[in-house]
């Protein structure tokens, strides 16, 4: 190991199953049975032989059984993700890592691992990561008996949960799904933009429409199809409403069986092992930030921890916007795209197909934190094909809570410099339950089987202090969804206790 080496990446891995238990058990997939054929496909993507001898660590980024707080696991629980990864993959690190919670996590790891590398301390890492949510869906649907219990008596590092991304006035006002709290970043875009419902719906179908295109062609996508606008735009039986502005395929589906994986070593340990120069992919620069709890953030129609996160990264490698040719940026909801699009200072009209890799979360697959290690290994592909260029991949967590950004190239940089701790914005709204007229400033609606269910709202105080409320009237719920935007519009607020209710003025 030695200190001042440049981290690169020199192996990327992906792998799919279409299996979804309506055939039997047989060809079942795990979360460990797709990391380690994506693991084993990085690391024969290397080229180099024994391969395996030079992972020193192994981190494995979380996957969805193990992120919520007393989650079932009712296919059995692999107690040690990363140690029978090891076993699987023939490695024999002396670090072992589990990641904590967010889909920054893979290219947070880049970030902290090239760090490790520069600094000496690593020469070679695995990272890699799964979802088999379809799998374990269709099985219970089917009632097939899979079986993912395991286990490793290797020690490793659990990096938990992390803090809780809701507060409990959240709570106690239903925001407790991710398309609930995206729904309110949505409308707060539709407003400021001065759209209508149904033009900020054509607005999120004419981003996404591409994006199923590239998803239709990649061979890693669980949904490769290409929809039409009207598709996309439209209510109907297979595209039916979530959360306000929300349908069905506006939202990160994870109900997939796919994996990743990318090994990063340092210079001296690349050519020692001989790595050949057309495997090569360098990081140029790393940037992580966070934002607060969501109804303590001032702005809420575009992501500033996106833009802590990508300036960092591109002032690290010494680049502009202008210099990147390809991107992928996460792509759970459209408002994710729409900000980091913003935070780039891209107009997501010129070209939207050039914002993603793989087809987004929607389309090529959701699979849980792990969805950039995807955009990561289709970065380096990229870039072997289009020798010199530089590309960008935006991984985000939590409700635009988690950003981790990366810039890459095959060629070398002159230095590198490790990405700093991360930063979130300083400025905070206070939020108060308290009774009184105010201002809407965003919502969304949620939905059922049977329809609408309750308007939840995000509405300013004469003194500025943010009041959340919700509504489940019918009434309430009918304006809510009237064609054009009610944010902006005078609202009454009641509370009682810990919650409060509003009507419109």
């Amino acid at each position: 190991m030695a200190k001042g080496d440049l981290p690169v990446l020199i192996g990327v891995g992906q792998s799919l199953s279409q299996w979804d238990g309506k055939a039997g058990p047989a060809g079942a997939p795990s979360p460990l049975s797709l990391m380690a054929d994506a693991s084993n496909a990085a690391l024969a993507d290397t080229g180099v032989p024994g391969i395996a001898a030079a992972i020193d660590t192994l981190a494995v980024v979380r996957i969805f059984e193990d992120s919520v707080g007393r989650a079932a696991h009712p296919h059995g629980h692999n107690t040690n993700l990363p140690g029978t990864l090891a076993r699987d993959t023939g490695t024999a690190p002396a670090r072992l890592i589990y990641e904590t919670v967010g889909g920054q996590s893979p290219q947070a790891l880049v970030n902290e691992m090239a760090r490790r590398i520069h600094e000496g301390e690593i020469d070679g890492v695995l990272i890699s990561g799964s979802e088999a949510n379809r799998a374990s869906k269709g099985a219970r649907k089917h009632g097939v008996e899979i079986n993912w219990a395991d286990g490793a008596d290797a020690p490793y590092e659990d990096r938990g949960m992390g803090p809780m991304m809701l507060s409990r006035e959240e709570i106690k006002h239903g925001l407790i799904a991710p398309a609930y709290f995206y729904g309110l970043f949505e409308n707060a875009v539709a407003a400021r933009e001065g759209r209508s419902r149904s033009a900020h719906r054509r607005a999120m179908a004419e981003l996404f429409q591409p994006f199923t295109a590239v998803a239709a062609r990649n061979t890693y996508s669980q949904f490769p199809q290409e929809h039409s606008l009207d598709f996309l735009s439209t209510p109907s039986r297979e595209n039916y409403e979530y959360a306000d502005p929300y349908l069905k395929w506006f939202i990160a589906q994870d109900a997939v069986n796919q994996g990743a994986a990318a090994i990063l070593v340092s210079s001296s340990k690349a050519d020692a092992l001989g790595v050949p120069e057309d495997k090569r992919v360098y990081l140029h620069g790393g940037g992580d930030a966070g934002d607060d709890l969501i109804s303590l953030r001032p702005v809420l129609d575009r992501s500033m921890a996106m833009d802590i996160a990508v300036s960092r990264a591109l002032a690290q490698a010494g680049k502009t916007a202008a210099d990147l040719a390809h991107l992928d940026l996460y792509s759970c909801f459209p408002v994710a795209v729409f900000s980091g699009a913003a935070a780039l200072g891209l107009d997501w009209k010129t070209d939207p197909r050039r914002l993603t890799l793989t087809g987004g979360l929607p389309f090529f697959g959701g699979p849980g934190n792990n969805y950039s290690l995807h955009g990561i290994a289709e970065m380096v592909a990229t870039l072997r094909r289009h020798k010199g260029d530089f590309g960008l991949v935006l991984a985000n967590g939590g409700w635009m809570t988690k950003e981790s950004a990366g810039v890459y190239s095959t060629t070398a940089p002159k230095a590198f410099t490790p990405a700093e701790a991360p930063a979130k914005p300083k400025t905070q709204v206070e939020v108060a339950i308290v009774s009184g007229d105010a201002v809407l400033e965003t919502f969304t609606v949620t939905h059922g089987k049977d329809g609408p269910e309750r308007g939840i709202i995000f509405a300013r105080l004469p003194d500025g202090r943010r009041v959340i409320a919700n509504n489940a009237d019918a009434a309430t719920l009918a304006t809510l969804r009237e064609d054009a935007s009610p944010v902006g519009r005078k609202v009454s607020v009641t509370a009682q206790d810990e919650t409060a209710t509003f009507i419109f003025a």
